[in-house]
């Protein structure tokens, strides 16, 4: 499908915008180029609604338009809707507990508080870990599904587009930092938001209304699947998405940066809960439209369920808002891509080079390392991108959940075990990071396939939880043998409030009672 004069006059015009406001907020900091804390956490000045609308904009991309419709399009149907809804609950959990302890630290990253609680050595563990699971797993698949998209709707062969996008994200995450990408995402994530919901009533419109719908899918409108599922069984979203979602909701730097860089307490827990309400639109802007693309649209999908979003795009969006819909998945992709090159250029810069290179650099060398770093990040990701075109990875989706695992388990246990085990020495943090990847690659090269018909069957979120359950074990003797006489003094900012008020509190349950009703509804 082609663009119209007035569709590429939106989609320019919606790009200027973004980037524009993007680089004019972050620029107007006085010391912006020389300060790191500006750069890197907005000058620790971001507010609830921007934290919220961020935190949205960089969760939702492409690789939940093309891989969590492409999975409701398959064999899981509402079920993958577990991801973001359990999201939604633990997102405000964490802003209850973890949250404030973080803030009181006032770190810049996740990697730098491991330093406080356990050594330098587990710092650059983690730092050294995350790094090569955002370059190597995370930015390709956010590039291949936004490339797949853009050839889906306009015909762009992927690598071109690949590289499009790349340099679209590059602009201002390198000269604006994570001020220009809370900005850009405060727009693009609306935009997304409007454009999914948008895509969901013309599908809707297009089956013949909600009841033709349910009745058409009710095989599939299902939150919880049968323990033999291969996709989604619900003894791993109930074994192991636990501990997917204390990484993802609090302890992934991507995340979390603009957490971080919350002007107070309260705007910090509250833009997360704010996020959580927000998630709870996915299930009808990016899931139903999966399953009514499968509905409506079946032949089309024979080869690849990946592809449902963008055909349910390319067959129903009328000329005159196409350009809308193009600009809002091209934001969501940007937005996505540029925080993911921020964070990790921020781990790198922080917890690499200032941690473990030069402990003395100055802030503008900081700040023009963190630039350099998110280009030869973007390059290497939009190299990496295209390979995922290949069957052998069963989706986007699967292929970004799968292989996080190997970050997931350790990492988890050793920031539980930082608070839960107050006297767990230093040796018990580094054996988590080191033991985590391990232990779950261990599984995953035991598991069943064509060549080892003998291997295990245990999904990959059950592998997870034994994963975890193996390091918390080895933690615990760790520091049974050898625990610390007094437990660690961590770092304290005098200055922040650290009180939960009731409009915190009382906005978090009405979020966790939002899904407990959706649970109820499509149980």
């Amino acid at each position: 499908m082609n663009f119209t004069t007035l569709d590429l006059v939106i989609f320019v015009g919606f790009f200027a915008v973004v980037v524009g406001l993007g680089v004019w907020k972050s620029r107007r900091a006085r010391d912006h180029a020389e300060n790191s804390a500006d750069f890197f956490l907005a000058g620790r000045g971001l507010t609830w609604p921007l934290i919220g609308i961020s935190i949205v904009a960089a969760n939702i991309s492409t690789e939940q338009m093309v891989g969590m419709a492409g999975q409701a399009a398959g064999s899981v149907g509402l079920a993958v809707s577990c991801w973001q809804l359990l999201g939604a609950v633990f997102i405000v959990i964490i802003a209850m507990t973890l949250l404030p302890r973080f803030l009181r630290a006032g770190i810049y990253t996740m990697p730098e508080f491991l330093a406080y609680r356990y050594n330098p050595l587990a710092r650059a563990i983690m730092a050294v870990i995350t790094v090569v699971i955002y370059a190597v797993v995370m930015l390709p698949a956010v590039l291949y599904s936004g490339g797949v998209t853009l050839r889906a709707i306009a015909g762009v062969p992927l690598t071109q587009a690949v590289w499009v996008i790349g340099l679209l994200a590059t602009t201002y995450a390198a000269f604006g930092g994570l001020k220009a990408i809370a900005w850009a995402d405060l727009l693009q994530g609306l935009a997304l938001l409007a454009g999914g919901v948008l895509v969901f009533f013309l599908g809707l419109n297009a089956v013949g209304g909600w009841e033709s719908f349910t009745a058409a899918n009710a095989d599939k409108l299902h939150l919880i699947l049968p323990a033999n599922n291969p996709d989604l069984p619900w003894t791993g979203v109930v074994g192991g998405m636990w501990i997917v979602m204390i990484y993802y909701c609090g302890l992934n730097q991507f995340i979390v940066q603009r957490n971080l860089a919350a002007r107070s307490l309260k705007h910090g827990q509250l833009g997360m809960i704010f996020a959580g309400g927000l998630w709870l639109i996915v299930p009808f802007a990016i899931v139903m439209p999966g399953l009514m693309a499968h509905q409506l649209y079946a032949d089309k999908l024979a080869t690849t369920t990946d592809a449902a979003f963008p055909t349910l795009i390319t067959q129903l969006v009328p000329v005159g808002i196409r350009g809308f819909i193009y600009a809002a998945i091209a934001g969501a992709v940007t937005s996505t891509l540029a925080s993911l090159l921020n964070s990790a250029s921020t781990i790198a810069t922080m917890d690499v080079y200032r941690n473990m290179i030069r402990k003395d650099v100055p802030q503008t060398r900081l700040v023009w390392l963190g630039r350099g770093l998110t280009i030869v990040f973007v390059v290497a990701g939009c190299s990496l991108a295209p390979s995922l075109d290949n069957p052998k990875f069963g989706g986007v989706f699967q292929y970004i959940q799968q292989f996080q695992g190997y970050i997931w388990p350790g990492v988890v246990a050793a920031f539980l075990g930082a608070f839960l085990l107050p006297r767990a020495p230093a040796a018990a943090g580094v054996v988590a990071l080191v033991l985590g990847p391990i232990a779950y690659g261990a599984l995953q090269f035991t598991s069943k396939t064509e060549a080892r018909p003998w291997g295990h069957e245990f999904h990959f979120l059950l592998q997870v939880l034994l994963a975890f359950g193996l390091v918390a074990v080895v933690m615990g003797l760790i520091t049974l043998a050898r625990p610390l006489a007094q437990p660690k003094v961590l770092p304290v900012r005098a200055d922040l409030d650290m009180r939960t008020t009731p409009a915190v509190l009382w906005s978090g349950l009405a979020v966790i009672g939002a899904v407990a009703v959706f649970f109820l509804k499509f149980w």
